[in-house]
């Protein structure tokens, strides 16, 4: 990567690099497109500094997108659309109230687990906020949740949606930093699972201590004999995170052709229970080009910015700049995921990658961070931002399906924030937790 060899050049900041951040803060903030604003700077970096032509911007927007990976990213949206309008979703969420239909968080915690079901199949948040937002905060509220919580829950366990594998967030990544995506998934296994694990369990004491929903009161014989059944009539549903799962994990898929098996197996299933018909076909399209068309021009437009700072020396000033302040790793780690995490509120999460990717991956190699989990910490920390008040993405996301007042849902965010970044601060600090899966010469 052109960062990576120009790491050793002479730091020179000036008003090549201010300038353009400061236009595409003022467009951002007058509502222009993300993608526009992204390349306006990129094409002000390059004319003021001079030291890449001009003719980069094209080129880059043509080659940094032809790359087989991203490929995997409209598979994987497709499916998510595809599972939706089949109804497979709602086999998910039968499976998930009954395996938690006894314990107190009930049917909270069974949208937390639908959203972690979602998220292994359409690794996007913003879709999994609105898709399990629909079938479950009414039924939350129904019992006996307040709304509020209801929809902080659904923005919560929504943050899965870039965390557990496969997600496209670790597509773009790897992409950016030269890093297997199959690698990332790997290594981003248990640390879904721990963020999901912290959702659960925040909603297991916030209930707890509000008392908002009992469980079920079942025996063990009669709880598995439901949930035999409901496995029963909605196993077919799992075949397509099984097949994601099996061929990422096996290595005998790739990511795309993993997204693609998956797409062709969702319909197939579709048609054969009958909830899926060719009608549905222009609909399901135009619903995922447009998710798509968001991403891509994103990536496209972001690549020569990262070239461009990469040419006047943006990740060595921003290292040095800031080991003159300190060389602790552990306070550097903390700024790091401060900067993710407010990052994370404001932005996507797909430009806020190839932005502070090239950035930051310097800084954590100057203090022997392995980049596999550099990359885990990053995307973690950027999904935590999602529901960071005032601010969380996901927030207004689940805000705009159901018109509840943002100030309130952020409030009763907070506590799975604070959860959700005791395992952000595990990842940064034990190594183990994101190269336990990773074969040893990538440890």
């Amino acid at each position: 990567m052109l960062w990576q060899q120009l790491q050793n050049q002479p730091v020179i900041l000036d008003w090549s690099f201010y300038g353009p951040v400061i236009l595409f803060v003022i467009l951002i903030a007058l509502g222009v497109p993300v993608w526009a604003a992204i390349g306006a700077a990129s094409i002000g970096m390059l004319y003021i500094s001079q030291v890449l032509p001009l003719s980069l911007v094209g080129e880059a927007l043509f080659s940094g997108i032809d790359h087989f990976a991203l490929t995997a990213i409209p598979l994987f949206i497709l499916t998510g659309d595809v599972l939706v309008r089949t109804g497979l979703s709602r086999k998910f969420l039968d499976v998930a109230e009954a395996l938690t239909n006894w314990t107190r968080g009930g049917f909270g915690s069974a949208t937390v687990l639908v959203c972690g079901m979602f998220a292994a199949i359409s690794g996007s948040d913003a879709a999994g906020a609105a898709a399990v937002g629909r079938m479950t905060i009414d039924r939350l509220v129904e019992s006996g949740y307040p709304r509020p919580y209801a929809c902080a829950l659904v923005a919560a366990g929504a943050c899965t949606g870039i965390l557990i594998p496969p997600s496209i967030a670790y597509i773009v990544v790897g992409l950016i930093l030269g890093i297997s995506a199959s690698t990332l998934f790997q290594a981003a296994l248990i640390p879904g699972i721990l963020i999901l694990g912290s959702i659960l369990v925040t909603n297991s004491v916030v209930n707890r201590r509000h008392a908002y929903t009992k469980g079920v009161a079942l025996s063990f014989g009669e709880w598995l004999a439901q949930l035999g059944r409901t496995l029963a009539s909605g196993w077919y549903a799992f075949l397509v995170p099984g097949i994601i799962f099996y061929g990422i994990f096996s290595g005998k898929l790739t990511p795309t052709e993993a997204g693609a098996t998956a797409v062709v197996v969702t319909i197939i299933i579709g048609f054969i229970i009958g909830t899926l018909k060719w009608s549905h076909f222009p609909a399901m399209m135009v619903s995922s080009a447009k998710v798509n068309g968001v991403i891509l021009p994103i990536i496209a437009m972001s690549l020569p910015l990262a070239q461009a700072m990469a040419a006047i020396g943006v990740p060595q000033g921003f290292v040095y700049s800031v080991t003159s302040l300190t060389n602790e790793p552990w306070i550097l780690i903390l700024m790091m995921i401060g900067i993710l995490i407010a990052a994370g509120c404001v932005m996507e999460t797909t430009p806020n990658i190839v932005i502070l990717a090239p950035i930051l991956k310097p800084l954590a190699d100057n203090i022997g961070m392995n980049e596999v989990q550099f990359c885990i910490m990053l995307i973690t920390a950027l999904g935590v931002g999602f529901i960071t008040p005032p601010l969380g993405l996901n927030l207004f996301v689940v805000s705009g399906i159901t018109g509840e007042s943002i100030l309130k849902i952020a409030a009763r965010a907070v506590p799975f924030v604070f959860f959700m970044l005791l395992v952000v601060l595990m990842i940064a600090y034990i190594p183990a937790f994101s190269t336990m899966m990773l074969p040893e010469n990538l440890r």
